[in-house]
């Protein structure tokens, strides 16, 4: 995984409070109605984790951080969750039957992961990546990605990163609505949780948590309110060990 990605750790808990979760239909799209054996790769607090758990799954969990690790241990007492990365994967081969990346595909390094994820998985198992996004074809959500940066991953109609050939079959695309109730105080701390914001300079800090503050007291969708519904799409992306 690149630097960046390493960057959640010093802020682990408070990922693990304002992230949201993943909708159920999300993952039976990806990965059926039956339970089935799962690993949870790039797991950091554990998010995906428990909406796999919750699911029926049986999950173990990878996470190269270990502040993050330390919190998704803690959040699913009864889980193995292991230290250990996308591009080496602490599993024996054909260990499991799918292979689920929520909101960390983009942090790995392809043809290293790849052929570690295929390792894993059984005989025409399932690697499926998922990403929360927020929706900015709601006025404030646009609103708040114009000082943050929008969210793009997997929105396109095409999958945009790299070939997973030889290792899997083209990547299928699925999209789910869903609605998380954020208390509008927190808008910034969803700010604060992100790398953009972990990386950046104590001015470039500064200014973003300015300006959510300005526009979470000026919008007309948000000044007043306590609460809010952010709306999301998850995208995810299935394929097939070949």
């Amino acid at each position: 995984m690149s630097t960046p990605a390493l960057s959640f750790g010093s802020a682990a808990r408070l990922y693990d409070s304002i992230r949201p979760g993943y909708p159920a239909a999300a993952i039976t799209r990806a990965l059926g109605p039956d339970p089935v054996r799962v690993l949870d790769l790039g797991a950091g607090t554990g998010l995906l984790t428990g909406a796999l758990r919750a699911t029926g799954h049986r999950v173990v969990a990878v996470e190269p951080d270990g502040q993050m690790r330390a919190v998704a241990a803690e959040r699913h007492p009864g889980t193995r969750v292991l230290a250990g990365s996308a591009e080496d994967i602490p599993l024996p081969d054909g260990s499991v039957d799918a292979v689920v990346v929520g909101q960390a595909y983009h942090w790995f390094t392809p043809q290293d992961a790849l052929p570690q994820i295929h390792r894993v998985l059984r005989e025409g198992g399932v690697l499926a990546a998922l990403w929360n996004v927020r929706d900015d074809r709601t006025p404030w959500v646009a609103a708040l990605s114009a000082v943050v940066g929008s969210e793009g991953y997997g929105l396109e109609d095409a999958w945009q990163y790299g070939p997973v050939a030889p290792w899997f079959t083209a990547p299928e695309r699925d999209l789910t609505e869903h609605t998380v109730t954020v208390p509008t105080g927190r808008l910034v701390d969803l700010v604060r949780s992100r790398s953009r914001y972990l990386t950046a300079t104590p001015t470039e800090r500064a200014r973003l948590e300015r300006e959510i503050t300005d526009l979470t007291a000026t919008h007309p969708a948000l000044a007043g309110r306590d609460s809010v519904e952010m709306p999301y799409r998850t995208c995810g992306y299935r394929m097939r060990k070949i």
